[in-house]
């Protein structure tokens, strides 16, 4: 984890409520796709975790959804801004599983971190096919950007408006080697039934801290109590344990 001041180079909006920030700056605490940051918002006591869409050595894409008080204010940033920003936390995810065939399936703003994942599975040459679940036609971002890097790319809408009707579970390939998810806890359900392989979920977890020192956001596995932001956001298939 490093403490860094990232300025803020643009900040607009995807649809009515989805967001992309670029930042720039000393970014090179994050070093694996899946991982977050934690910003500092002025006024606000708790920072805000927010995925990592895709990084460079100096600079950050943020996509994030407004959903309360700290997502608006972020929302209404403009460029210059300056952050004083979290970097590199959490585990992110293992690309050693992948196999030939990875499958990446996300939900909502669960699709940012499987972003600069999915760049770098087609960069060591898999055949990456990513599934996308939204509600309706208009919530929908980030389609041509997967499509742009050469993976096979399937939506669907819950109410049908656009691209496969029902949720993502309605469009599972037969075959693929490995996956990797990020959504709403409902999904990642789901998905742990309809999935026929091993595969690595990124919880999206309400967080005090950010980085262990809380203990506000552990959940059951099968080797005890595992923090989602420190000892995740990412876990095995075969660790989790479901909350009744």
């Amino acid at each position: 984890m490093k403490q860094e001041v990232l300025e803020i180079l643009s900040n607009i909006a995807l649809n009515k409520n989805v967001y992309k920030m670029v930042l720039k700056g000393d970014t090179t605490a994050v070093t694996n796709c899946g991982q977050f940051v934690n910003i500092q918002i002025e006024g606000m006591y708790l920072r805000r975790p927010i995925s990592v869409c895709d990084y460079t050595d100096n600079t950050l894409t943020l996509v994030y959804k407004v959903v309360g008080k700290g997502t608006s204010a972020m929302a209404n940033m403009k460029s210059g801004t300056k952050l004083d920003v979290l970097l590199g936390l959490g585990n992110g995810y293992d690309l050693s599983k992948a196999g030939d065939k990875p499958l990446l399936v996300g939900g909502g703003v669960g699709v940012p971190p499987l972003y600069n994942l999915a760049k770098k599975l087609r960069g060591e040459g898999k055949a990456v096919t990513v599934i996308l679940g939204f509600n309706t036609k208009d919530e929908i971002f980030y389609e041509d950007e997967f499509k742009e890097l050469g993976c096979d790319v399937t939506v669907t809408t819950v109410d049908g408006s656009y691209g496969v009707k029902g949720f993502v579970t309605n469009a599972m390939p037969e075959a693929y080697t490995h996956f990797y998810t990020c959504g709403p806890e409902p999904m990642l359900k789901a998905l742990y039934n309809a999935t026929n392989t091993s595969g690595q979920f990124s919880f999206e977890e309400r967080m005090g801290c950010g980085f262990g020192a809380c203990m506000g956001c552990s959940c059951k596995t099968i080797a005890g109590y595992k923090r989602i932001c420190k000892d995740g956001p990412v876990l095995f298939k075969e660790e989790i344990l479901w909350q009744k």
